[in-house]
């Protein structure tokens, strides 16, 4: 600690006690601090530590939510090279690669789809966070709010599927070490814990984010119908899904709306993925209609994974009286 003088002093009473094994990211170590009698300083006013904590972990979890996104095209990449290169069997198009097999082209692709819905999530909470700093706007600031527990979740729900997925287009070769596909899934995994788990991002927004009567939801879900509308004309059959999609979401947060707090919470989670299949769907359509090269992994998107959307929102309004039936006994097994 420096000395009156301002140079170096006395050591403050602080060490590594330990350092943790964890499942991944060793390229980061995480450490058990000791600070039995050591000098602390507060930092900012007294009884502001929450507003400040809460100013930090709002930034951050867009940022592990675009990690997510990052760990997923990354692990993305390593699948396709793989698939490219290995050749198995005889496929359909006579493609020499383990990607011409159906199966692996829809694993591939499927991933593709999640990978630009969850970046363009995060890419539009982004702007929202911008725009909100740059103008004071109460609605951008708003839109803001709603967009970052969503961007967290699904980027990081995004990372560990697409990991998992490469895994499995390695085959036997994804479990051993050397290919380095098993690494992306260790890493992946602790994003969907830390800056606020993602149950806790989904209880955040059907809580506080729904508090004002679901006003930036709404907003948002009309949004979405407004670019299906847009796009009935050049892109009729995807559109209409979209649309569609986005109405039962419409329905699905006035009946979280009207459910008590812990029902809400029991719901949150699939209500949350539904949110953002129905908003990474209206962004992929948004980008077709921008670029009809975009069509084909939009239809991907819209016609084999916004479908889920249906069962999501069939979970999230069942309350949470079935969940407490359970006795810890009985959930113990």
């Amino acid at each position: 600690m420096p000395d009156a003088a301002g140079n170096p002093g006395a050591r403050n009473k602080l060490k590594v006690v330990s350092l943790e094994h964890k499942l991944g990211i060793h390229g980061s170590p995480t450490c058990v601090m000791q600070f039995d009698g050591a000098t602390g300083w507060l930092v900012g006013e007294p009884h502001k530590g929450m507003a400040a904590m809460f100013t930090m972990m709002n930034n951050a979890r867009l940022g592990v939510g675009a990690q997510g996104v990052g760990l997923a095209e990354a692990a993305l990449q390593k699948a396709v090279a793989f698939a490219v290169d290995r050749v198995q069997g005889v496929t359909a198009e006579g493609v020499p690669g383990i990607i011409g097999h159906a199966e692996v082209r829809r694993m591939l692709a499927e991933a593709r789809a999640e990978v630009f819905a969850a970046r363009a999530i995060a890419a539009a909470c982004a702007v929202a966070i911008d725009m909100a700093n740059a103008t004071g706007d109460a609605g951008w600031e708003a839109r803001a709010a709603l967009l970052t527990p969503i961007a967290k979740a699904y980027g990081t729900d995004t990372g560990c599927k697409v990991a998992d997925i490469g895994v499995q287009v390695h085959g036997g070769m994804g479990f051993i070490e050397e290919t380095g596909a098993a690494q992306y899934l260790r890493d992946a995994r602790i994003t969907t814990i830390y800056e606020g788990t993602n149950g806790i991002q989904a209880m955040d927004l059907v809580g506080r984010k729904l508090a004002d009567g679901g006003e930036a939801a709404f907003r948002l879900i009309g949004e979405i119908e407004t670019g299906a509308k847009a796009a009935r004309d050049t892109l009729p059959d995807l559109a209409e899904e979209v649309w569609s999609a986005a109405e039962s979401l419409r329905e699905a947060t006035e009946a979280m709306l009207a459910q008590a707090m812990n029902d809400r919470f029991a719901g949150a989670v699939p209500y949350l993925r539904a949110f953002a299949l129905v908003l990474g769907a209206g962004l992929h359509l948004k980008a077709a209609l921008a670029d009809p090269a975009r069509a084909a992994l939009a239809r991907v998107m819209i016609r084999r994974l916004l479908p889920d959307h249906a069962a999501l929102i069939a979970r999230s309004r069942d309350g949470a009286g079935d969940l407490y039936a359970l006795s810890p006994e009985v959930l113990a097994g």
